[in-house]
């Protein structure tokens, strides 16, 4: 063997001895469907429009969402009850049009933090893929939380709680 060959013996032997050494170790792939990975606490996901316990709609339209977004990703227009729509909105005035462009959002947060009714939260849901600009502007109908009279169920998973933990042993909190 020449002085060159001897040289490089050592550094592939090294090199062998680093690979198998990482094949015996425990893979960090999580297979997504039977196990799903664990939120950050401080994750933000896609926003919902909160109801309350009565199932009506607590925005007020008072823009404080819209107002402290940076990115101006928030657009809505105020209304006045009406007689008889008592059980849908909790103040005299409601958002009649409310939308969020999912295009500009930038995730902060600032909307949930400047909302005094706690009308606005962002939920643990990613935003779903779309094939269209336009399928990104969420109105109203879309960021509604199911209502809990009719709709108990959607209602307690929209909100967060009734989910199973499937992640298994992924979740180490």
């Amino acid at each position: 063997m020449s002085l060159m060959e001897r040289l490089y013996l050592p550094a592939i032997f090294k090199g062998m001895a680093i690979t198998f050494s990482h094949i015996f170790k425990k893979q960090p792939t999580i297979r997504y469907p039977e196990q799903k990975r664990p939120f950050s606490p401080v994750f933000r996901g896609l926003h919902v429009l909160n109801r309350d316990e009565e199932g009506r709609e607590r925005c007020t339209a008072c823009g404080l969402c819209a107002v402290a977004c940076p990115a101006e990703a928030i657009t809505m227009e105020g209304a006045e009850r009406l007689p008889g729509e008592e059980n849908k909105y909790r103040e005299e005035k409601y958002a009649a049009r409310y939308e969020i462009n999912m295009l500009r959002c930038i995730f902060c947060g600032l909307c949930e933090e400047a909302c005094p009714k706690d009308a606005i939260y962002l939920s643990e849901t990613f935003a779903p893929a779309n094939f269209t600009r336009k399928g990104f502007i969420y109105g109203k109908n879309d960021l509604l939380i199911p209502d809990p009279k009719t709709d108990p169920v959607g209602y307690e998973k929209a909100r967060g709680k009734n989910e199973p933990t499937t992640a298994g042993a992924a979740s180490s909190n």
